[in-house]
């Protein structure tokens, strides 16, 4: 049985992560959603929140598992038995990105294997950062998400309230 360790911060979950998981579902056996929960980035959703978003993408998706994790993805990988970390391209810039992600955890973990799958042509523009943003600033963001992480983005912003800006685009 081959393990696949699909890992982001998902901060929100987009029909761009739904595409690359749903495919890895097919290439293997298992694929683990692992959602980071310390990144060095700033985010909207707290883990939990993340997590929950993600669970609900897949709850009909018997393959795909969701879980938290924190450390080393090459850690998290032989502690959950997969052999595969799963990632998504997007853009050139993500190859370049990926590239040296991938070599650095062949470095630390010569074990696991990086599988790159190249985004569905819809997706090229999407991240979670340009999904915050637009929602932050009152945008529709319904051909990006599902309803549910919608309707999720819209507390968070009210409840965040007057003082929250639109999040920096980073890269997610």
């Amino acid at each position: 049985m081959v393990k696949a360790l699909f890992p982001g911060t998902f901060d929100p979950i987009h029909y761009g992560h739904i595409d690359i998981a749903e495919r890895a579902a097919r290439l293997f056996d298992e694929v683990i959603m692992a959602v980071y929960d310390k990144p060095l980035k700033s985010l909207m959703f707290l883990p939990e929140e993340r997590m929950d978003l993600v669970k609900e993408a897949f709850k009909q998706n018997p393959k795909i598992k969701v879980t938290g994790y924190s450390g080393l993805t090459v850690d998290f990988c032989r502690k959950a038995g997969a052999q595969v970390i799963v990632r998504g391209l997007r853009v050139f810039s993500d190859f370049e990105f990926e590239f040296r992600m991938a070599l650095a955890n062949q470095r630390l973990a010569a074990d696991i294997e990086t599988v790159a799958l190249i985004t569905a042509e819809q997706h090229t523009f999407l991240s979670s950062s340009t999904v915050r943003e637009i929602a932050s600033l009152g945008g529709d963001v319904s051909s990006m998400v599902p309803p549910y992480v919608e309707v999720a983005l819209k507390r968070k912003i009210i409840s965040l309230g007057e003082q929250h800006s639109p999040p920096n685009a980073l890269r997610d």
